[in-house]
């Protein structure tokens, strides 16, 4: 994941070491789960 952020756009801007080290904690931080037809998005921490 943290290779899909960090390539070189075509407007040229790179993220910083910040925002891709937020987007990777929060992914491994958010569980979703499916049941009976309803969606739950939970935040572990």
């Amino acid at each position: 994941m943290e290779k899909i952020y960090s390539k070189s756009s075509s407007n040229g801007k790179q993220p910083r070491k910040e925002t891709i080290d937020f987007l990777l904690n929060y992914s491994k931080a958010l569980s979703v789960i499916d049941y009976e037809g309803v969606t739950l998005e939970m935040i572990l921490n």
